[in-house]
């Protein structure tokens, strides 16, 4: 009687690769959740987090869910909706440069939302609402200014260089023209901050990134075969268009969205897809990834915000000091490249 040897089953290195480097960003973000949730003026351990997560009364119940748990989670939605729409931006143009930072939406977005804060006195849905619609403005912009033959991601971040400048002005407009009082709190919220955290500003985000990031998953193919360049994309049945359009769009109205919770947290956006690319090493746009990127750097930049400088500074000054060299990284490959 014979008997038939069978082979173990191998998976390719670029999945174990990929599950490796998810695996390893779900538990940095869980760890930095955990270090977020213990730190503060009242200092926890980690079984009295665990245990006012999970209903225990007592104080530190009411430190955990309602102090810090509001402001950790408003850090991951943000940082997740940031680093899917840099790599959302960065994939479908072919540009590394090419992200809400350096293309104005989020300047159009933040301009929008401190016109409804100055002016009109609105918060919530409505200041979502007119932060997204600041962005939609400026990508429909960008795309009639870089339009000619087909979008090219020079011709795009050029003109949001522009755009970024212009929406720039009418937010110093703006606070020229306000209350000393509001203008200094739209000062802080400009520069990045989740001090501002609640549950209902989660209630806020939390169901738009639940429509908007699902949509993003379905347009992860046809990024890939974007990859490829567009003649080759539509050989196998793509539009380029199509697709680049409805990427930008996902990316506009992601970040729109993080923009009108937090402010436009710098560079969250531009480095998020670029480390993810490094960590996933096989070119992929890498949405999720890129993502999770973007969860740690938020979170984790407001841990050193608030517990590891000599002052509470908003989140976005920590972002911006880490994002610099980043952006002098990515500028150094292209000019060796």
């Amino acid at each position: 009687m014979s008997v038939v040897a069978i082979a173990p089953l191998r998976l390719p290195a670029r999945v174990l690769r990929r599950t490796a480097v998810h695996a390893g960003l779900v538990a940095a973000v869980l760890a930095v959740g955990c270090l977020a949730l213990m730190l503060g003026d009242y200092r926890l351990t980690v079984g009295q987090v665990l245990g006012a997560l999970v209903g225990d009364p007592g104080p530190a119940h009411f430190v955990v869910v309602e102090l810090r748990a509001p402001r950790w989670v408003l850090g991951v939605l943000v940082g997740l909706a940031f680093g899917v729409s840099g790599a959302l931006f960065q994939t479908s143009l072919r540009n590394p440069l090419a992200s809400p930072d350096v293309l104005g939406v989020s300047q159009g977005a933040s301009a929008a939302a401190v016109a409804t804060l100055l002016v009109g006195g609105a918060s919530g849905w409505a200041m979502t609402a007119a932060a997204a619609g600041g962005g939609v403005l400026v990508g429909v912009l960008l795309y009639a200014v870089a339009w000619k033959q087909g979008t090219t991601g020079q011709r795009f971040v050029l003109s949001g260089i522009g755009v970024a400048y212009l929406a720039g002005s009418v937010v110093g407009y703006l606070l020229t023209r306000s209350d000393v009082r509001d203008a200094q709190a739209a000062l802080t919220w400009m520069t990045g901050s989740l001090g501002q955290s609640s549950w209902q500003l989660v209630q806020v985000l939390g169901p738009v990134l639940l429509v908007l990031l699902p949509l993003a998953a379905l347009l992860a193919r046809g990024l890939d075969l974007l990859q490829l360049g567009d003649d080759r994309a539509a050989s196998l049945g793509r539009r380029p268009e199509v697709v680049r359009g409805g990427a930008v769009l996902l990316g506009v109205l992601l970040a729109s969205a993080a923009t009108a919770a937090a402010g436009p947290v710098a560079f969250v956006a531009f480095a998020a897809a670029p480390i993810a690319r490094r960590l996933l090493g096989d070119g992929t746009p890498g949405l999720a990834a890129s993502g999770l990127v973007g969860v740690v750097l938020v979170t984790a930049s407001d841990v050193v915000a608030q517990h590891l400088l000599p002052v509470d500074v908003p989140v976005g000054i920590v972002t911006g000091a880490l994002g610099a060299p980043v952006l002098i990284w990515l500028l150094a490959r292209r000019r060796t490249s």
